[in-house]
């Protein structure tokens, strides 16, 4: 049946709406444009047909061309949601994406998500005498310092005043909060509530 691998894609993205990113499926794009390519031969012949005499070929060629719109629409809509994820990712994640994720980019998403990172960093450097970080604090903070445990062994850590600090597994730490937020989205510490 035409148009049931397109909408197939589409299921994928709701399967993710949780925030995760599925592998991008490049045999079902395949697949898909090599459908809408059968389909536009098709309509080809027939509409060739139809203008050296024969009748009765509009049905078909109406209701393949409806086919190719679905399938345009489908994929369209599959990719544009993909890159509407990702935008929001680099907002919680910061300019380096989880290992994890990337891994479930195509290599044009990975390249988008390159220019748009540039673009955004273009952006925040114009804006003020010394610029300013949109994605600090995106939720308002109750206090500049926050105390935060480390989740992982992440090595050395140089603050904005030249501190070194080494973030060790489980080791505590009292940290300004804009130094340390995007170490927090990318799961590397930990929030401490009291």
């Amino acid at each position: 049946m035409y148009g049931e691998i397109a909408l197939e894609l589409i299921r994928d993205l709701q399967r993710s709406l949780d925030g995760s990113l599925l592998p991008f499926n490049d045999d079902s794009i395949r697949q898909v444009l090599e459908e809408m390519r059968t389909l536009y031969d098709q309509n080809q012949a027939d509409v060739s047909s139809t203008a050296a005499g024969e009748t009765g070929m509009l049905a078909g060629v109406q209701f393949r061309h409806a086919c190719l719109n679905r399938n345009k629409r489908l994929l369209l809509a599959y990719l544009y949601n993909r890159l509407q994820v990702i935008r929001q990712m680099r907002w919680e994640f910061g300019s380096v994406l989880p290992v994890d994720v990337k891994q479930n980019l195509s290599e044009n998403e990975m390249h988008w998500f390159g220019r748009y990172n540039k673009s955004l960093a273009k952006y925040m450097r114009s804006l003020g005498s010394d610029g300013l970080d949109l994605t600090q604090d995106m939720k308002p903070p109750k206090s500049l310092y926050i105390e935060v445990r480390c989740l992982v062994d992440h090595g050395e850590f140089e603050t904005e005043d030249g501190t070194i600090i080494v973030l060790k597994k489980n080791c505590q730490h009292f940290l300004l909060r804009s130094q340390c937020e995007h170490l927090v989205r990318q799961g590397i510490l930990e929030h401490i509530l009291s």
